[in-house]
């Protein structure tokens, strides 16, 4: 447990600002739940009295280089950082501007803030701020080792209540900080509820800083965040800490949660007698006497809170002339339309001198040679990528994929990470905030499951927070068969991340193609799922010459491997050689997709109006596999244009089995596939 310095009085403290700040929030929750809430103006409202006051003061610490990330209770913590009264107040009431512009709820907040600290985009799940926060703290690290910037001292915050303790975002990023010694600073304000769960259900013993005193590399700071003179003593000495030693911290203090969890809760849960105990400990009135102390009285006071009744009134008349955004512009931002984002982003290199036409040279390699080769050449040009997962480095990767490339670039900018794949992902949100290029790898496609709120989040960044932050990543996914299957390696399911907005999607089928996704996407503005097929990164049907050194390939581009008449058959992955095979002597066209998100669709469509058949094959699941989109659209663009129905060839809606026989049995086989063509031709 850290001594933090007996002797600080709070003299270094502006607590007239502090005041002013926490009056600010005050009324704007009042405002909220005694006038805009019943008119239905704010639908979600959540107060944050009580934790208003180490909020404010810990705000006011922060600087330029900074950056905050907090959750549905962190207004106070904002307004110290400057955000503008009418956006904060306009946000929660859906209105044009501010945080989103009405396509996010008011308290899932951004504040870019350029010369200031940025507060982060906040993700409505508990837990999901802690790594993106680390991945800030790394970036900071990464600045100053490998791109030698000037070392400013910076540090990531992020702010969790005790519930959000026992989630594994606060463990992943504990892990991470602790570990890799990155100066991050996480802040538990302690209600001791989880909306009605008492924090007995969440914490041992009820005291995470407690539980945590023997936690190697973790320096921890602890009291009670209602006393003006101990708060700010333990703010300023933690951020103190964080800041000098570039080493993370834990700061919790108690709070009292003056409201309910949000303004529908009512407490009937807790006792008069907690309910009285909790607004005994209000900090206001502790800071109102601290304040007396330091010559701002009663008149002084009075005039604190007139002047910011009539500023909070202002702010709310400006909020609500906003207009609401325009419908037609609601599904603007979903990915990069040529308008850089305000922060992240902008880490790859130009694709000036690049060409979409390989330029065959040398020998055949395989797909495992040309991803590494890219890599290892991006590498080498753009200091700001970084290549990182589970055994990437000395390994090499279970693949062999990043084979060499630590040894080369070093560990700072090819580095193995703990095992969790939430820290994995969400790290490079923050590291891609910051303004570098992560390219994360999750070993094998099912181990991608813990990632999923972090996936999803990425991609809808840039949408939510109205192009004020983007997150572009190239997430590296190995998955599919190969050589046996089972329900944990061989998983494709690729439709989950193209159901995910926000996100691009690549699905190689060869050495060739794979070169040209993967350094488009590394040179793009959004993130890209590359999912490299297990079976193909070592076929020898997907050997290819390597098409170039500026060679790059558009997403939403297929390619004809076939060409035909009588039959579409539509294809992406290890399924596009199967489908070249059972196609032998068929007038047909092969269709490999090349990419999921966006998907050439004038290319299929132009081929089933001429061939008149259309037959889909893929290796995931037939229920709500990507096959019944494309079936969709060709059943609904180009029905008259049909001799015969719409046909699939997929895995039966069961897991990948592990024999050798049944795996064969369950993927599509070329006799299975040849079939469903005889079919359909002879319809």
């Amino acid at each position: 447990m850290a001594d933090a310095d007996a002797h600080f009085t709070g003299t270094e403290v502006d607590w007239r600002e502090v005041a002013r700040l926490v009056l600010t929030s005050r009324e704007m929750d009042r405002i909220e739940e005694e006038e805009l809430v019943p008119a239905r103006k704010v639908l979600y409202q959540f107060s944050a009295r009580g934790h208003d006051m180490a909020q404010v003061l810990l705000g006011l610490r922060l600087r330029d280089g900074d950056a905050a990330c907090g959750y549905y209770r962190s207004r106070p913590l904002l307004l110290a950082l400057g955000v503008p009264l009418a956006d904060a107040l306009g946000s929660g009431m859906g209105r044009e501007g501010g945080y989103s512009g009405g396509r996010d709820i008011g308290v899932v907040f951004n504040y870019p803030n350029p010369g200031g600290a940025h507060a982060l985009p906040m993700s409505g799940g508990v837990g999901a701020q802690y790594t993106p926060a680390a991945g800030w703290a790394q970036a900071i690290r990464y600045k100053a080792e490998v791109l030698k910037e000037r070392q400013a001292d910076n540090i990531a915050l992020v702010l969790g209540g005790d519930a959000s303790c026992a989630t594994g975002g606060f463990w992943s990023a504990l892990t991470i900080a602790t570990t890799q010694r990155l100066p991050l600073l996480m802040y538990v304000e302690d209600n001791g509820y989880g909306i009605s769960v008492p924090s007995t259900y969440q914490t041992p013993g009820q005291d995470i800083a407690a539980n945590l005193a023997s936690f190697r590399g973790l320096t921890i700071f602890n009291g009670d965040g209602t006393d003006p003179v101990e708060a700010a003593r333990l703010i300023d000495a933690a951020v103190s800490h964080v800041r000098q030693k570039q080493a993370p911290a834990l700061l919790r203090l108690t709070v009292p949660r003056l409201e309910g969890h949000s303004y529908q809760d009512t407490q009937t849960y807790k006792s008069e007698e907690v309910v009285a105990a909790e607004w005994a400990r209000d900090p206001l009135p502790k800071l109102k006497a601290h304040c007396a102390a330091r010559q701002i009285g009663d008149s002084d006071w009075a005039e604190l809170e007139q002047r910011v009744a009539w500023e909070v009134g202002q702010a709310r008349e400006d909020a609500e002339a906003r207009g609401v955004l325009p419908v037609d512009q609601v599904a603007d931002n979903v990915f990069y339309s040529g308008k850089p984002s305000r922060v992240g982003g902008g880490a790859g290199l130009s694709l000036d001198g690049t060409h979409d036409e390989p330029r065959p040279d040398g020998q055949r390699i395989n797909m495992v040679t040309a991803i590494r080769r890219v890599l290892e050449q991006e590498l080498s040009a753009n200091p700001k990528m970084a290549v990182f997962g589970e055994d990437v480095g000395p390994k090499g990767g279970v693949h062999a994929v990043t084979l060499g490339l630590q040894e080369r670039f070093g560990v700072a900018r090819v580095f193995d990470t703990s095992l969790n794949e939430e820290g994995i992902v969400g790290r490079a949100a923050g590291m891609a905030m910051a303004g570098l290029l992560p390219v994360p790898e999750i070993q094998f496609r099912k181990y991608a499951e813990p990632a999923t709120e972090q996936i999803n989040d990425i991609g809808t960044m840039r949408w939510r927070t109205d192009n004020h932050f983007a997150a572009p990543m190239v997430l590296r996914v190995p998955g599919g068969f190969f050589k046996c299957g089972d329900p944990w390696h061989s998983q494709t399911n690729e439709v989950q991340f193209v159901h995910n907005p926000g996100w691009l999607v690549a699905v190689p089928s060869n050495a060739e193609d794979a070169v040209g996704l993967l350094r488009m996407a590394l040179r793009g503005h959004d993130p890209v799922l590359f999912f490299e097929h297990r079976a193909m990164l070592d076929d020898s049907w997907a050997r290819r010459p390597w098409p170039g050194d500026g060679f790059v390939l558009p997403f939403g581009r297929a390619k004809k491997t076939r060409e035909g008449d009588k039959i579409t058959i539509v294809t992406w992955g290890a399924m596009v050689p199967r489908c070249e095979a059972a196609a032998e002597g068929v007038s047909a066209d092969v269709i490999d997709l090349r990419t999921l998100m966006p998907w050439d669709r004038t290319a299929v469509l132009e081929s089933v109006r001429r061939t008149r058949r259309c037959l889909i094959v893929h290796e995931d699941l037939r229920t709500g596999g990507f096959g019944a989109e494309i079936a969709a659209v060709v059943a609904d663009e180009a029905f008259l244009d049909l001799d015969a129905p719409v046909a699939r060839v997929t895995m039966p809606d069961i897991p990948s089995p592990h024999h050798p026989s049944l795996l064969e049995a369950a993927v599509p086989s070329v006799e299975r596939i040849r079939a469903e063509i005889d079919r359909l031709v002879g319809f």
